[in-house]
């Protein structure tokens, strides 16, 4: 027996549940893994109120490190005892042990430590698809990125100074922005003091920048596509303040032929070569130093309740792991 977190229904932080749970063999194409810790990340929230439905009872959690204890017929790129990562689908993170589809494990290199591995891994993925396939960066351009501040932003300030990217950052708080601009990001802006667009139009003399990435959704939508230049792409991959309200395809004709996206890290990854080239390039750039990992909240895993009211509360910054 092992412990979990499991939900019977959706809702608040109170479904959660901390129970026993049977683990037995991998089967083929599977891996058994024994977690030494588990990232806590906002789509998490989603499957558990529901926003993101699935079957029910279930697990959470989409990513984690430990060690592979078993594997199962067909498996080879891991094996027992290697030391691994992973962020992908099904749920089920939040647990000690766990029987997972192998696909989605990576090798995690001697140099990463398990929590720095269990708290990248979905984040940092995020931030490498963004940069280098969604929108590819050069070098040279001038982005917005809302939420500046949290996991996938302090990532994403640091990717930015590393390959010459003038990032402005949106935050919460002025604590926030001195935390994004000490990682890298170059102009903040606080949008509880200051509209967010009027600031991006004044940095940039007007012109807008080439691409938004907008994690946060309703609150930020509109004023996003306002923050483009013509031609610019609006890139959604998030909707921590609720889904963005439905609108029509005129809203992006009228303000300068705009593209959009509403990108997903699964799409990304669901071939195994992309996958591996993405985790080389992460792992590069946190082996190099060019991107610390800034895990700034630790909860045990029973304790995950209070992590969700933190995160929902906008409590937390970089990233936070769970430990079995």
């Amino acid at each position: 027996m092992a412990k979990a977190i499991r939900i019977n229904a959706v809702g608040g932080p109170e479904v959660m549940e901390y129970v026993d749970v049977e683990v037995g063999e991998p089967g083929p194409g599977e891996a058994r893994v024994r977690q030494m810790a588990c990232g806590l990340n906002y789509i998490d929230v989603y499957f558990r109120t529901g926003a993101y439905p699935q079957p029910l009872p279930a697990g959470l959690g989409m990513e984690g490190s430990g060690v592979v204890e078993a594997v199962g017929e067909g498996v080879t790129h891991v094996k027992p005892g290697d030391r691994v990562a992973y962020a992908g689908r099904p749920t089920g993170a939040y647990a000690e042990l766990r029987v997972m589809p192998a696909s989605i494990l990576v090798k995690l290199p001697d140099s990463i430590d398990f929590e720095t591995g269990a708290a990248m891994m979905l984040q940092g993925l995020t931030v490498q698809y963004l940069f280098r396939r969604t929108y590819p960066l050069k070098g040279g351009e001038t982005i917005l990125f809302h939420a500046a501040a949290g996991g996938v932003g302090l990532i994403a300030c640091q990717w930015a100074r590393a390959i010459g990217v003038t990032m402005i950052g949106t935050v919460g708080s002025d604590e926030k922005a001195a935390l994004a601009k000490a990682h890298g990001c170059t102009h903040t802006i606080n949008y509880n003091t200051e509209n967010f667009v009027e600031r991006v139009k004044e940095i940039t003399g007007g012109k807008g920048v080439p691409v938004v990435y907008d994690s946060i959704g309703k609150d930020t939508f509109t004023g996003s596509l306002d923050c483009l230049s013509p031609l610019g792409m609006m890139v959604s991959f998030g909707s921590a303040s609720g889904p963005v309200p439905a609108f029509t395809l005129n809203e992006l004709a009228s303000r300068g032929s705009l593209f959009i996206t509403r990108p997903s890290l699964f799409s990304y990854t669901a071939k195994r070569e992309d996958l591996d080239i993405m985790a080389a390039d992460l792992f590069g750039m946190v082996s190099s130093g060019k991107v610390k990992i800034d895990i700034n909240q630790r909860y045990a895993l029973k304790d995950v309740g209070q992590a969700h009211r933190d995160l929902e509360a906008r409590k937390t910054t970089g990233s936070t792991i769970l430990l079995p």
